[in-house]
C-alpha cells in the first residue's frame, strides 16, 4: 500500500469523432491539460479512439483494432513519462487473428506499461453488440501498483457486478476506475433516462462503500449514430456524468451530461483506513459461507 497522503485524479470526459487519429490527438491534449491542473492520475473513457462502433454488427469495424503494445500505447507512454503522470486508457485490442478484446492499459508515471486488463463481462443489448466484437477477458481481475496509488481497472459493463469490484479490492486496490461508454436510447430517455442514470451511479458508489475504496467512472458525451429514430432507435446519446466517489459513497466531483470537460478530484488516502476501521466489511466477511457464489444459480 502507498504511504502518500493524497493524489489528484482527473477524468477526461470527451466526445469522440470518426477519425481515430484526431481522437487520440484530442485525448493527449486533454491529458496535458489535466497535468497542468495538477492531476497525478489521468483516465480516458472506454474505446476513446473511435466512436462507439458496437451499435451495429459490421466486420469492417475490426480494422479499428490495434496491437498492445502498439502505436497508441507507445505514444501514451511517451506522454506519461514526459509529464510524470499515470494514464489509464481503454483500447480495442487485436490479440491475434480473430481474437479481439476490450482492453484497458495502465501506464506508470515513468512511462512503463504496467499491464493490461481485458474486460470480463461482455454485454449484448440493442446498440451494444459487444459479443460480436470482444472475446471475454482471460486475465482475471487485476491491480496495478503505480507511483501514486494502487489501481484496479474494470470496464463499463463490469461496473454492474459486485464480484468484480470485490475481487479487485481484495488485491489491495485503493482506487477502482471504470472507463465507460454508456448512454440513453433517445426513445427511452424521457421515460427511463433519470432512473437509468441514477442506477448506474448508485451501483458504482455502492462498490466504493462495500469495499472501502475510491471509485471513478469516466464516460464520453455526445450523440453517435443515426438521428432517425426508425434506424438503430436513433443512435445513442452518451450521458457523460463522469464522477469520483470516496469510500463513504460521497461524490466529490461530477461531470455534466452534455459537455466535454475534465472532472478533477483530490483523493485523501487516510480516508481508506478511517472508513474501513468504522465499517470493517472486509474483516467481517464470512469467507467460509460463500461457496455458492461460484454457481450460476444456487
Amino acid at each position: 500500500m502507498h504511504d502518500r497522503q493524497s493524489f489528484a485524479l482527473a477524468l477526461v470526459q470527451m466526445s469522440c469523432g470518426i477519425d481515430p487519429a484526431a481522437n487520440l490527438d484530442k485525448a493527449i491534449d486533454r491529458i496535458e491539460e489535466a497535468a497542468k491542473a495538477g492531476a497525478d492520475v489521468i483516465c480516458l473513457p472506454e474505446l476513446f479512439r473511435s466512436q462507439y462502433f458496437c451499435q451495429r454488427v459490421d466486420p469492417a469495424n475490426f480494422e479499428l483494432a490495434e496491437s498492445i503494445p502498439g502505436r497508441t500505447t507507445e505514444r501514451l507512454q511517451k506522454i506519461a513519462k514526459g509529464l510524470g503522470k499515470v494514464i489509464v486508457a481503454s483500447l480495442f485490442e487485436r490479440r491475434g487473428p480473430g481474437i479481439y478484446h476490450n482492453t484497458a492499459v495502465v501506464i506508470d508515471a515513468d512511462g512503463a506499461l504496467l499491464g493490461l486488463y481485458r474486460k470480463m463481462h461482455i454485454p449484448e443489448d440493442p446498440l451494444y453488440f459487444e459479443k460480436y466484437y470482444f472475446t471475454p477477458g482471460d486475465l482475471g481481475f487485476k491491480t496495478f501498483d503505480t507511483r501514486f496509488v494502487r489501481i484496479g481497472v474494470l470496464v463499463c459493463w463490469d461496473q454492474w457486478f459486485p464480484e468484480g469490484a470485490r475481487l479487485t479490492a481484495l488485491q489491495g486496490a485503493q482506487l477502482l476506475v471504470y472507463p465507460t461508454a454508456i448512454g440513453w436510447h433517445p426513445r427511452e430517455k424521457a421515460e427511463f433516462g433519470v432512473s437509468q442514470h441514477q442506477a448506474w451511479e448508485t451501483i458504482q458508489r455502492s462498490h466504493a462503500i462495500a469495499n472501502g475504496v475510491y471509485v471513478a467512472a469516466v464516460n464520453r458525451v455526445g450523440h453517435e449514430g443515426p438521428a432517425d429514430e426508425e434506424s438503430f432507435i436513433g443512435g445513442l446519446e452518451f450521458w457523460g456524468g463522469s464522477f469520483v466517489s470516496d469510500p463513504f459513497g460521497n461524490v466529490h466531483s461530477r461531470g455534466s451530461h452534455d459537455r466535454e470537460e475534465l472532472v478533477v478530484s483530490q483523493c485523501d488516502m487516510a480516508k481508506l483506513d478511517e472508513i474501513r476501521r468504522n465499517w470493517p466489511f472486509l474483516r467481517d466477511r464470512r469467507i467460509d459461507a460463500y461457496g455458492d457464489i461460484g454457481k450460476r444459480y444456487a
